[in-house]
């Protein structure tokens, strides 16, 4: 039996969905733009993806989404898109870790070493979380606000996300790598959904929350 699996990323300004086929990425849409466009393409990409891949929302077996931390506002808007899909079709909803995702798709490049993703959080704070080379987590999720010695005893490690940019001249002269080019995407998702979609571990589409992490402030445009 054949279970197609919808993804969608909307943690940071990339608007990311991803369509999967027992575990086997099929396609994937998405928009890195400057602003937050979660709002106006999500579902647009959503049509788009099925409709390219000959599929009917009735088809779907369920809906991961990448659960935080990330933008207030980029979370709010992905979950309530997953649970609308999830609640209209009696399927599935499917929460996988953001950094998780990220630590993942790091490892593609970087199998051996210690991944550190990290989400911006505002000035020099980031959210993170460090993973060893077999994404077995070593230091829990937390925001952190970073100085030039952070993270000393993990070194030698990779860092990279959109929080990761802005240390890159504050952490030169350490044992340490910064793959620039990883951005979050849907089409991370795709293996951690589908075991957890094998196992059965779902979320409750009625009470189900994203992580936060910090509180929404007024005003702070994310």
């Amino acid at each position: 039996m054949n279970h197609f699996l919808l993804h969608l990323e909307t943690c940071t300004k990339m608007c990311s969905v991803a369509l999967s086929e027992n575990g086997k990425l099929l396609d994937c849409i998405e928009n890195d733009a400057e602003n937050y466009i979660h709002g106006e393409y999500l579902t647009v990409f959503i049509e788009e993806i099925l409709s390219k891949n000959q599929l009917l929302p009735n088809q779907l077996a369920g809906v991961s989404f990448s659960s935080g931390p990330g933008s207030y506002t980029g979370l709010r808007i992905g979950l309530s898109v997953a649970k609308g899909l999830c609640f209209a079709l009696s399927i599935p909803l499917i929460s996988v870790s953001t950094l998780k995702v990220l630590a993942l798709t790091g490892k593609e490049k970087y199998p051996n070493s210690t991944l550190v993703p990290m989400l911006d959080a505002r000035r020099n704070e980031v959210y993170c979380e460090i993973f060893d080379k077999e994404l077995t987590s070593i230091k829990p999720l937390s925001a952190d606000i970073l100085d030039e010695k952070s993270y000393q005893n993990f070194e030698p490690f990779v860092y990279f996300g959109d929080g990761a940019e802005k240390m890159s001249t504050h952490w030169e002269n350490r044992k340490i790598t910064f793959y620039e080019s990883i951005k979050l995407s849907a089409k991370g998702q795709v293996a951690l959904a589908y075991e957890k979609f094998n196992q059965s571990e779902f979320e409750d589409v009625a009470y189900f929350t994203p992580l936060y992490l910090k509180e929404f402030l007024t005003g702070g445009g994310n």
